[in-house]
This record gives structure tokens, C-alpha cells and sequence, in this order.
């Protein structure tokens, strides 16, 4: 290993972050792991997040600030991770905090499971009196799933991983050509195509990232994460999924979730055989080609893979112990997306 370089680079994109920025790299100068750098990317900041960063690198040989044009999320991203020395990259948020302990308990997570190629941790979203329903739902089943095997069957749901509290290996990252703009979440994107590639996923469970909630987010202001350009991105690494099994493909849900979905399948070259929903004034309808179905009938489709695509709270797990029952295995025979 070179001493030379650090183990750890933390990948810190930063935009207009002026009033939060201090804290999310005090977090990090807090941490008892030290073996670490910070790439801080300002990306073209127009209030005082470029001035900050350069003060805070001043006061630390540990932080690069880099300046670029701002260009969006993406360029930074990758402007920034051209600049990684460490073998692990972590990544961070300008108005998130980390918990001293990160670093150091990821790094040992990593150490320990070689196999695994993104480390992540559970999250808290603060202020929490800012944080709606709906989110603290999201952030309740993010923190459920813990182990490779529990982030893989969930990873058509949503997306897995909180990108800020994420340790990847550099080498993997890079091999899977960094990050890419698709035009939908650049995060769940990566880790589709590592879950693609084969490559394993695990969280140490405990709560070490703090994910700020405000207006400003780029979750709720960027487009790209509007929820049908979420519902692109499932079907075009699904249809990848499908291509593989060479079976006629079902979806359970004729709602709003499951139209969506049927419909950029659709696009991406899969045509469902037949659509499984539980309303009688939907049975005998077409949606996109398909007739709808009852579950019932799923009988005379033992061949079929089930993509249950219903957004309703409590559907998901009422779908699976419906579809256990009937003989069917997660993932080898179905998978959900909702």
C-alpha cells in the first residue's frame, strides 16, 4: 500500500452551500479515523461556498478545494473523483453532518468484507420537525434494509443507499465508468449498475449520517428526480434483468404506479403478458396491450415473472405473502418496484 496516499478520499460536491458547508466539514474533521482526504468540488457557487472552502483548506493540508464552472451535480461528481488518491471513496453532502465515529467504523466495515463493494449506514433526516410523513416512511424502510441480501430483493423499491453516507472502492466505482447523467438519479443509477455488475452491498447498522431535510434539496428542485423519471430508470434496468430470464413478464398493479411502470417497460421492449390487480371494475380492462387480471389467475401463468408495482402503504408486503403463497420465490420468480 503507498503510504503516501490517504485510505479514505471523502468526495464533497458542494453548490451555494455557504451556510452549511462549515459544518458538514467540521463533521468530517471530527471523525477518529484521520487517515483520510477531502475533495471539496465547488461547482461554480455564486455566494461565499468557494471562499469557505478555500479557508477551510488553508487550515488543514487534508482539504483540496477544486473550483469549476458550475456545471451540475454529475460534472462535480466526477471532476472531483479524478481527484481521489484514497483506494476508498467516501461520499458526503454539503448540508449533511457526520457522526465521529463514520469513517472509522465503515473503513473497518470494508476491511472485513472484502466482497463488499458499497458500504453504507443508517440515517436520521434532521430538523425533524421539518421532515414530512413521507420521507420519515422512506427513511424508516432505507434503515430496514441492512444486509446484501435484503438491499438486493428491495433494490427496484427505491433507492437503496443514502448517496451521502455511502464508502465505495475507487477501483469499482471507476470501472463502472463513474457517475452518469442519465437524466434521472445519478445515485440509484450507480447502484443499479453495481448490483448489475455482481458486485455486493452492505450497511454498518447504525445511525451515522445526519441528512438535513429543507426546500432547497436537490431531491425536491432537480427534475431528475421527479418520480416518473424514478419509474424510467426501474424499467430500463429491469428490462436488463428481464433479458436474462427469457420468461413472459406480469405486473401486479393496474394503479397509477403500475401503469407508469408498464409503460416505460413497454418502451424499453417488454411487453407484459397480463396485468394482476385485486379491483373489479379493472378486471377484463386493457392497460398497455395487457389484459388486467385477478390474482387468482396468476395459476394459469406458472411460467410468468411478477413485477408488483402497486404504491399503496402495506401493498408490498401483502403482495409477497400473496405471492409466497402460491408457490412463488422472491427475486428467482418475482421482484417488487413499488
Amino acid at each position: 500500500m503507498d503510504k503516501t496516499k490517504p485510505s479514505v478520499s471523502v468526495l464533497l460536491p458542494a453548490y451555494n452551500a455557504g451556510n452549511t458547508v462549515n459544518q458538514a466539514v467540521s463533521s468530517l474533521l471530527r471523525q477518529t479515523f484521520v487517515d483520510f482526504e477531502i475533495i471539496a468540488v465547488n461547482d461554480g457557487s455564486a455566494d461565499h461556498t468557494g471562499t469557505i472552502l478555500d479557508e477551510l483548506a488553508s487550515s488543514d493540508p487534508r482539504i483540496r478545494a477544486i473550483h469549476i464552472p458550475h456545471s451540475g451535480l454529475v460534472t462535480a461528481l466526477n471532476a472531483g473523483l479524478a481527484e481521489c488518491k484514497g483506494e476508498l471513496i467516501a461520499r458526503m453532502d454539503a448540508d449533511d453532518y457526520s457522526h465521529p465515529e463514520r469513517l472509522r467504523l465503515q473503513v473497518e466495515f470494508m476491511q472485513a468484507n472484502p466482497e463488499v463493494g458499497v458500504c453504507g449506514c443508517l440515517v436520521r433526516s434532521f430538523p425533524r420537525n421539518q421532515v414530512k410523513a413521507g420521507f420519515i416512511r422512506y427513511e424508516r424502510w432505507l434503515n430496514s434494509i441492512v444486509t446484501h441480501e435484503e438491499i438486493a430483493r428491495d433494490i427496484f423499491v427505491e433507492s437503496p443507499l443514502a448517496h451521502p453516507s455511502v464508502m465505495m472502492r475507487a477501483g469499482d466505482l471507476r470501472e463502472l465508468g463513474g457517475y452518469r447523467d442519465m437524466a434521472w438519479p445519478e445515485d440509484y443509477d450507480l447502484w443499479l449498475r453495481f448490483f448489475m455488475a455482481g458486485k455486493r452491498f452492505g450497511k454498518v447498522p447504525r445511525v451515522l449520517l445526519f441528512w438535513r431535510e429543507w426546500a432547497e434539496r436537490l431531491t425536491f428542485t432537480d427534475p431528475r428526480y421527479a418520480l416518473e423519471n424514478f419509474m424510467r430508470l426501474k424499467a430500463h434496468y429491469l428490462a436488463k434483468v428481464l433479458a436474462g430470464k427469457a420468461r413472459p413478464v406480469i405486473v401486479w398493479g393496474a394503479g397509477m404506479t403500475g401503469r407508469r411502470l408498464t409503460k416505460h417497460l413497454v418502451r424499453e421492449g417488454v411487453q407484459p403478458i397480463a396485468i394482476v390487480d385485486i379491483d373489479p371494475r379493472k378486471i377484463g380492462r386493457v392497460v398497455r396491450g395487457a389484459p388486467v387480471i385477478w390474482p387468482d389467475d396468476l395459476s394459469r401463468h406458472r411460467d410468468a415473472f411478477i413485477i408488483a408495482a402497486v404504491g399503496s402503504e402495506g401493498a408490498r408486503e401483502l403482495i409477497r405473502a400473496r405471492l409466497r403463497e402460491m408457490g412463488r420465490t422472491e427475486v428467482a420468480d418475482f421482484v417488487c418496484a413499488a
